[in-house]
C-alpha cells in the first residue's frame, strides 16, 4: 500500500527520582521483550527521564533514530513535567501508559505506584494543552501493554498521515449536491492542506498524457485485474490507463510540501463525454493503491477514506447510504437467517469506485443513471467506465469526518456487517446490516444533518476510528446507540 506512512515507534520509560530507576529499566526491557515477541518492531530509548535534561537527551535520541511515534511509559510514578514535555517536543503522535504492579510479594521497593502518576501525567497534559493517547484502561502488565501499543499502530499511522495530508480537488460540486459541499475550515485547523483545481485543469493533463509510453502495461494490469469475465469493454481501458496515469502524475507534481495526497473529483455530468468514460474503474484502483478518489468532490469524503486506509493499511471505499432493503427481499434472504431486523439493513451504492478486490465479482459495466440522463438510455458509449458488482461479505465500519457549516467539527462511527445476500441491483453496492441502524439513522445521520456519503472500512476498527477523533479534538463523535440507550432528541415513547 503506497501513499500511507510507515510507524516507527519509540520507547521513552520515565521515573520520579524518589523511587528506584532500576524499576523503570526493568519494566522497559519486559514491554520490549513482550511487543516483539508479538512481532512489533519498537525502539527503546537508553534513558531513563527523571529530569528535563533528560527528557531533551531522550528527544534527541528517539529523533536520531527515526522514531515518528511515541510511547512513555511510566515505570513508576514518573516525574510530571519532564514526562509531558516530551509530548511537547516530540514531532509525532505520543501514547501514555503506565506499569501495574506484577506481585503482592514484593510491594516494598518493588512497588511503582504508576496507576497514581497516570493521574498527575493526565493533570499536567491538560495544563499545557497537549494531546495525546490515553488507552481506556492504561495500566497493564508488560503483555497487557504490549496490547495497547498493537492499537496504537494504526492511531499513530493515521494521525501522521493527516499531519502531512493535502487533499487535491478538480471541479466544483455537482449541481443541487449541497451535501458535498462543507467548509473546509475544520480541515485546516488540523492541519490538512486543500489543493482545488478546475475540471479544466484535469482535462488539459489528460490530453497531454496521450500516447504515454506507460499506457500498455497499465492496460494489462488492468486486464489481469479484471478477468476475461469482469473485461467487458477492452477498447475502454486505454482511455482510463491514460487517466489512472493522470492522476498518479498529478499526485507527484502538486504534492508540494506535503508526503501524502488525495484527490476529491467531479465525475459528472461533464466528465464523462469530455473524457470518454466513467472515472469509477480508474478511483477503484486509486484507492487499492493509497490514493483514495471521493466522489463528487467530497473533500470530507477524501479525508475519511484516507483515515480509514491508514488504520486498516487496506483499500477502503466511499459510498451513498442509499436505499432501503424491500421487504419481501428481508423477508426471503434476511429474516430468520440473520439476527437484524428490516430497520437495521439498507443498501450501501456507488456507481462503481469500491474497488476490485472488495467486490465478489466486479466486472466494468456503464453507469445506468447517467446513460438515461446522458445518452437518452441507448447503446452506452461514454457512459462506460464503472465497476460493479456485489460487495463482499463481513464485518464493516462505516463513518465519517464532516465539516459544520459554522466550521465546527463532527463524525459518526457505526459498526456492523455486509451480509451475504444478492442486492439483485446494479453499481457497486452490498446489503449492510448495522444494529440499530433505524434509530441511529434518523436520530444521528439525520438529525445532526450528514450528508448521504460516508466512508466503509472493511473490518471493525471502531475503537481505533474513535481514538484518532478523540485525538483530534472532535467534540461530537456519534455512534449506533444500543436498544434502550436514548439519543437526547430521541422520542421515549415510540
Amino acid at each position: 500500500m503506497n501513499n500511507i506512512p510507515k510507524v516507527k515507534l519509540g520507547i521513552v520509560a520515565v521515573s520520579r527520582d524518589c523511587f528506584i530507576v532500576s524499576l523503570s529499566e526493568r519494566r522497559r526491557r519486559a514491554v520490549v521483550e513482550a511487543y516483539t515477541a508479538r512481532g512489533g518492531e519498537i525502539y527503546e530509548c537508553p534513558t531513563v527521564v527523571e529530569n528535563e535534561n533528560d527528557m531533551l537527551k531522550a528527544i534527541a535520541d528517539v529523533k536520531g533514530a527515526g522514531c515518528n511515534a511515541l510511547f512513555v511509559y511510566l515505570g513508576n510514578f514518573g516525574p510530571e513535567t519532564p514526562e509531558t514535555l516530551l509530548a511537547k517536543y516530540f514531532d509525532g503522535p505520543v501514547m501514555y501508559a503506565a506499569a501495574a504492579e506484577e506481585t503482592g510479594d514484593d510491594l516494598i521497593n518493588g512497588r511503582g505506584d504508576a496507576y497514581c502518576g497516570v493521574l498527575n501525567c493526565s493533570y499536567n497534559l491538560g495544563l499545557r494543552r497537549l494531546k495525546a493517547v490515553i488507552p481506556e484502561y492504561p495500566v497493564g502488565t508488560a503483555e497487557d501493554i504490549a496490547g495497547m501499543l498493537e492499537d496504537f499502530i494504526p492511531v499513530a499511522r493515521a494521525l501522521i498521515g493527516l499531519s502531512s495530508l493535502k487533499v487535491i480537488t478538480f471541479g466544483p460540486r455537482p449541481q443541487d449536491f449541497f451535501a458535498c459541499n462543507a467548509p473546509i475550515k475544520g480541515l485546516y485547523d488540523l492541519g490538512i492542506e486543500v489543493q482545488e483545481n478546475s475540471e479544466l485543469d484535469l482535462l488539459v493533463a489528460y490530453k497531454a498524457h496521450s500516447g504515454d509510453p506507460r499506457i500498455p502495461a497499465v492496460v494489462e494490469d488492468m486486464a489481469s485485474e479484471l478477468g476475461a469475465c469482469g473485461n467487458c469493454y477492452p477498447d475502454l481501458l486505454p482511455r482510463m490507463a491514460q487517466f489512472e496515469l493522470t492522476l498518479l502524475d498529478w499526485a507527484e507534481q502538486n504534492r508540494g510540501a506535503r508526503k501524502y495526497v488525495v484527490f476529491a473529483d467531479k465525475c459528472w455530468p461533464a466528465f464523462p463525454k469530455e473524457f470518454g468514460f466513467e472515472p469509477c474503474y480508474v478511483n477503484s484502483r486509486m484507492a487499492a493503491k493509497g490514493y483514495p478518489v471521493a466522489c463528487e468532490v467530497d473533500i470530507y469524503g477524501a479525508v475519511g477514506e484516507y483515515i480509514g486506509t491508514c488504520i486498516t493499511g487496506e483499500p477502503v471505499t466511499l459510498l451513498d447510504i442509499n436505499n432501503s432493503v424491500p421487504a419481501d427481499l428481508y423477508t426471503a434472504d434476511i429474516k430468520g437467517q440473520f439476527p437484524y431486523r428490516l430497520r437495521d439493513t439498507f443498501m450501501g451504492f456507488h456507481c462503481g469506485n469500491t474497488p476490485f478486490c472488495r467486490l465478489k465479482a466486479g466486472a466494468v459495466k456503464y453507469q445506468l443513471i447517467q446513460n438515461r440522463l446522458l445518452e437518452d438510455g441507448g447503446e452506452p458509449d461514454f457512459t462506460r467506465g464503472t465497476l460493479e458488482g456485489d460487495l463482499a461479505a463481513g464485518g464493516i465500519t462505516f463513518f465519517r469526518l464532516h465539516g459544520n457549516p459554522d466550521g465546527s467539527l463532527q463524525a459518526y462511527i457505526a459498526q456492523g456487517e455486509i451480509l451475504p445476500v444478492a442486492t439483485r441491483s446494479f453499481g457497486g453496492i452490498g446489503i449492510f446490516a448495522i444494529p440499530e441502524m433505524g434509530r441511529f439513522y434518523r436520530h444521528v445521520l439525520i438529525a445532526k444533518r450528514y450528508p448521504h456519503h460516508g466512508a466503509v472500512a472493511f473490518g471493525h476498527v471502531g475503537k481505533a476510528l474513535y481514538t484518532v477523533f478523540d485525538y483530534l479534538g472532535v467534540p461530537d463523535i456519534a455512534f449506533n446507540q444500543p436498544k434502550g440507550m436514548l439519543y437526547p432528541r430521541e422520542n421515549p415513547f415510540e
